[in-house]
């Protein structure tokens, strides 16, 4: 009887051995298949399933092991690069938005391939941080704003079309608060969650007590080295500091200043503007502090960009001041205003010519407004100027 047991037991144990031997054996092979890019689509569930390393339906995405991760760096640059250079504007520039989201190593070579394109051909927004760096140099990109007064909320698009009644694709929202006798805008890249806690939080806008003086803070330092503001106003609510090489503070990068019109004298709103541009080299403190006269910001750096607004010319016939917007302003409004640069780090000389509009901002709509604006503003910085024209400012008009 023992004889027998024995016998049994070393024939179980062999046949465990063989299934479990036979059954590594057929997931190698269905690994190395997957790894070939040999699997067939097969329907479980009513879900597809993989082919080739991409995920056709399902949660699920490639992995880093995939045939489509294990491409050579080479041929995998050459096909971003074509493929940023042919889809150059939206929708179609989703297409390269898609190729940063098959894996990491297709992140990587997408955010490089959008990058090196950038300095040939600045201005072409494709993820959010584009949106803090300089427009376009020889034309300026054409923008909407959108205006909910009920709310408090302010929505900026990206124009895809002539037409000023299309929305355009979303780039950022910004909703005004009342902060005692002080005005602040918040800056998000989700307009469903504007506040200075959030992830999409982008900086702010903050007012004086008359609201004739403006303060733009960034959630991200300008340039390395840069400290946040010390000021009350400049520190962010309900934010955690995660690291300490990442300060949970607003950084100080601009101010907009509207002039005072006490006499009453005729004539639209004057504003003067002193930006931390992307491309700003740097400049003399003196010649800085001449040319603007206003408070110095506390992050200064030199590398400051002057901006003034463009003198409009009194119309004899009409009885109004007037400004030619090229046909991107058509209701007439004392929000409506030019800049151009008096001092512009984005060229050599670090001087700007007068005339060359670098923003203008207009009413199309009750609530509807164009922003166009070029090098060296980004559009962060332009959408923050464009805040300070709304709301009356009866010192200045």
């Amino acid at each position: 009887m023992s004889l027998r047991r024995s016998y049994l037991s070393r024939r179980i144990i062999h046949r465990s051995f063989t299934l479990s031997r036979s059954y590594r054996e057929s997931k190698s092979q269905e690994i190395q298949r997957i790894c070939t890019g040999k699997e067939e689509v097969r329907e479980e569930n009513g879900h597809l399933q993989q082919r080739d390393g991409v995920v056709l339906s399902g949660e699920s995405g490639p992995s880093e092991s995939s045939s489509w991760a294990g491409m050579l760096p080479e041929l995998l640059g050459e096909i971003i690069q074509r493929v940023d250079a042919s889809e150059d504007k939206w929708p179609q520039r989703q297409n390269v938005v898609a190729c940063g989201c098959v894996c990491k190593r297709w992140r990587e070579a997408t955010r490089e391939a959008v990058e090196k394109a950038s300095l040939h051909q600045p201005g072409t927004i494709t993820f959010p941080s584009s949106l803090k760096k300089p427009g376009p140099r020889e034309s300026p990109l054409q923008c909407l704003i959108k205006r909910d007064k009920k709310s408090g909320i302010f929505y900026l698009y990206l124009a895809l079309s002539p037409s000023f009644m299309d929305k355009g694709k979303f780039l950022l929202a910004a909703r005004r608060y009342r902060n005692g006798a002080r005005t602040e805008y918040i800056i998000s890249l989700d307009a469903d969650d504007l506040s200075q806690g959030s992830k999409a939080y982008v900086g702010k806008l903050r007012s004086d007590f008359l609201g004739t003086n403006f303060t733009i803070y960034d959630s991200q330092p300008p340039h390395s080295g840069a400290k946040p503001s010390s000021s009350k106003s400049g520190r962010r609510v309900a934010s955690k500091q995660i690291s300490p090489q990442v300060p949970a503070g607003n950084f100080e990068i601009g101010q907009v200043s509207y002039k005072f019109n006490l006499l009453k004298s005729r004539g639209p709103r004057r504003m003067v503007c002193s930006l931390a541009c992307p491309s700003s080299v740097e400049t003399s403190v003196d010649k800085y502090e001449e040319d603007l006269k206003m408070k110095k910001p506390e992050s200064y750096t030199p590398g400051y960009t002057v901006l003034k607004n463009k003198a409009p010319r009194w119309h004899e016939h009409l009885e109004c001041w007037c400004l030619n917007f090229h046909g991107r302003v058509t209701v007439a409004s004392v929000k409506n205003f030019q800049l151009v640069a008096t001092m512009d780090q984005s060229q050599p000389d670090g001087r700007g010519d007068g005339e060359t509009v670098l923003l203008q901002f207009g009413k199309v709509g009750d609530d509807t407004f164009t922003m166009d604006y070029r090098q060296p503003l980004s559009a962060f910085q332009a959408f923050a100027i464009c805040l300070t024209s709304f709301g009356t400012k009866l010192a200045c008009e």
